[in-house]
């Protein structure tokens, strides 16, 4: 590859001497590290999908281009976490399975060269259940795929038709056997509160998907997001919200009957098998996000800063190959650091100790004390003050949204 121009280089020089000057905040020792890399296009946009994914043109994606560009990307980013190991990896889309196999441990291949990753890094790949990518699963693990995290949504044929899903019932129970014989562990994604859903029917759903026996299951409430189709266009008969708890409160019944305990609000596993790489998210742990669109968050001595790459597949690979990736860059200000770290450490059921706001925040616990104090009061959170935990309570989990804003400054 050639070297990119002189002019390139001293922007991310100078880009890192402004990560690298001195602040007010104090961090002390850099979290884990986790890789996301973005894999944008898929078959077909999902009417419900407000993801960076783009439909494949009908003689297929630039695949040899883009990872070009993601070597590109890799390589201008490596001084932002130069020494740091990478803890795990997330190859997400679009549906990543679209990529061959062999583009698959090319792209592993050029990250093991660039970066050094931590014995047993976990490295999940998004896959869809259609034949042609189930095909490939036992390929991508050969190329180094850990675990599948495998898009169901549903097993009832009319609704993956309303939710533009471009396999079956039978294509995703066959995924989920082929994930069993080739992977040590794999995820399920499953929705509920779907148009006209009922609430046996959701039963119904969720029981097919644990007769399955996966390690993992991640149960997402279908949202109507702005710019997507639905948005413009919403389904008829959605479940109103006490229809939708009452579904949820049957997952997580179920979910407990079947020996997978939920960790996390959308999430539920087997011993041993939590996602290692959304739980870094959830502790507010740092990621380098490479490919289009994709988000980047970094812990410096004295400042949290945060990363977006070029959307358009296009323009990412004509940038990011002339060392121009980073279409945005912003520093976490002081004032919001509170609000980011509870927003994600809410999510875990059992919640954070209060040391480790310390460390990814660089603030004292007392920023966030009366917020806390009030939780506690509204019985929204609870906090074991002889161990140093704070966890959101069985209603704080119920109501989450509601916990989290308490802290918005």
């Amino acid at each position: 590859m050639s070297a990119p121009p002189a002019a390139d280089l001293s922007d991310h020089q100078a880009l890192l001497a402004r990560y690298l000057r001195p602040g007010t905040l104090q961090l002390g020792a850099p979290p884990p590290l986790g890789l996301y890399i973005h894999l944008p296009w898929c078959l077909r946009k999902c009417p419900y999908c407000d993801f960076n994914s783009h439909e494949a043109a009908a003689g297929g994606h630039p695949e040899a281009r883009y990872l070009d560009a993601l070597r590109a990307d890799l390589e201008r980013a490596l001084p932002m976490v130069w020494g740091r190991h990478i803890q795990t990896i997330f190859i997400g889309g679009g549906t990543p399975s679209l990529f061959s196999p062999e583009a698959i441990e090319r792209l592993l291949a050029d990250v093991r060269a660039l970066l050094p990753l931590t014995p047993g890094c976990e490295i999940t790949l998004e896959a869809n259940p259609g034949t042609f990518e189930r095909e490939r699963f036992r390929a991508f693990r050969a190329a180094g795929v850990t675990r599948l995290s495998i898009g169901v949504q549903t097993f009832d044929d009319a609704r993956l038709q309303t939710l533009g899903r471009v396999h079956s019932r039978a294509q995703a129970l066959a995924a989920a056997e082929e994930a069993h014989a080739a992977f040590d562990t794999f995820n399920l994604d499953l929705m509920y509160a779907l148009p006209g859903q009922t609430l046996a029917e959701a039963e119904a759903d969720l029981r097919t998907a644990l007769a399955l026996a996966p390690p993992h299951l991640s149960v997402y409430h279908l949202t109507i997001e702005p710019n997507t189709v639905f948005a413009s266009r919403p389904p008829a008969a959605l479940p109103d919200d006490d229809l939708a708890s009452e579904m949820l409160d049957q997952i997580t019944a179920l979910t407990g009957e079947a020996g997978l305990a939920r960790y996390e609000v959308s999430a539920y596993a087997r011993p041993g098998h939590r996602c290692a790489h959304n739980l870094n998210y959830w502790q507010f742990g740092d990621y380098l996000g490479i490919g289009a669109g994709a988000h980047t968050k970094l812990s410096f001595p004295n400042r949290v800063v945060r990363q977006v790459r070029w959307r358009d597949p296009a323009m990412y690979m004509e940038h990011a190959l002339a060392g121009r990736a980073i279409s945005n860059d912003e520093e976490v200000s002081r004032k919001a650091l509170p609000f980011e770290f509870m927003l994600n450490t809410l999510r875990l059921k059992d919640g954070f100790e209060l040391e480790l706001f310390r460390e990814r925040t660089g603030l004292p616990p007392s920023a966030i004390a009366a917020g806390l104090a009030e939780a506690v009061q509204r019985g929204l959170l609870e906090q074991d003050r002889s161990a140093g935990i704070v966890r959101p309570s069985e209603r704080g989990f119920d109501f989450l949204s509601d916990l989290q804003s308490m802290f918005l400054t």
